[in-house]
């Protein structure tokens, strides 16, 4: 892989984490500014299931933003696009289409097939 094509997975995967940051601290700052008292039930239970809807979401999020953090110490380390199952280069294709992958499409395939057979 190219210092270009690194310079550039560097640049997306930074913008990408600081958008993340930024809206994890938007949603920890807008539900602890929220001090709304709902008197019917209905809208309480309306609020509370939108507010676990969003702590899912932010759950998920927190856990791409492990990923990316360590996808970035992988292009510093050298090792970024190299397979962790086989040691071959991932394609730029698969890297593009999800730059935190550590696998190539054919481990990654297997892997979920060998989770499929286990019932994972």
């Amino acid at each position: 892989m190219t210092q270009e094509e690194l310079d550039r997975f560097r640049t997306l995967l930074s913008k990408q984490l600081d958008d993340l940051l930024k809206e994890a601290d938007d949603t920890v700052t807008g539900m602890s500014n929220q001090k709304e008292s709902f008197p019917d039930p209905t809208d309480r239970a309306s609020h509370e299931t939108d507010r676990s809807f969003m702590l899912r979401i932010r759950d998920r999020e927190s856990k791409l933003i492990k990923k990316i953090k360590k996808t970035l110490l992988r292009i510093d380390e050298g090792t970024f696009g190299i397979c962790d199952s086989c040691g071959n280069e991932i394609s730029l294709k698969r890297l593009e289409a999800r730059p935190v992958t550590t696998q190539c499409i054919d481990c990654k395939t297997q892997a979920e097939k060998m989770e499929k057979a286990l019932g994972l």
